[in-house]
């Protein structure tokens, strides 16, 4: 059976909601290199090696571990039933948040091209937050074969 427009755009969402914050990501490590002190290994390793460990973890662990799976899945269960990603309002606050991090990004990324404090703290968190972004999205599919949940999202 087909699933319901509300689960449909709800799945939709998630899954751009991962895109555009890696977009996001990716644009602050070009202007990273461009901008940021030290060499080309210093800044690969503050905005893609320690970042790429805290991604991973934060993609895997809520997978595998039950502990941390059951209560993201139910947290993913309750925003599909707040409404999140099926209307305008949940969209732009979702858009409102991305660019709050893209700004802090860039600005963390200035501050320390002027002689600031180095930014590596904000990619890993960053990179985090992906990683649970990616989850989420992928614990969607996971919830839609659950028979409780196929009979409320399906038509």
């Amino acid at each position: 059976m087909a699933h319901t427009p509300a689960w449909r755009n709800f799945k939709r969402t998630e899954d751009l909601t991962v895109a555009t914050a890696a977009l996001i990501y990716a644009g602050a490590v070009a202007h990273a290199f461009n901008r940021l002190p030290g060499g080309t290994e210093l800044i690969a390793q503050r905005t893609l090696l320690w970042p790429g460990v805290f991604l991973s973890l934060s993609l895997s662990l809520p997978l595998v571990l039950g502990v941390i799976r059951r209560p993201l899945t139910r947290y993913v269960w309750m925003s599909f039933q707040a409404g999140f990603g099926q209307n305008v309002r949940s969209i732009l606050s979702g858009v409102v948040l991305l660019t709050a991090a893209a700004v802090f990004m860039y600005w963390q990324i200035s501050n320390a091209a002027n002689g600031g404090r180095y930014p590596a703290g904000v990619f890993s968190g960053y990179a985090a937050g992906i990683g649970i972004l990616a989850a989420q999205a992928l614990l969607v599919r996971v919830l839609e074969r659950h028979p409780e949940v196929r009979k409320q999202i399906e038509e």
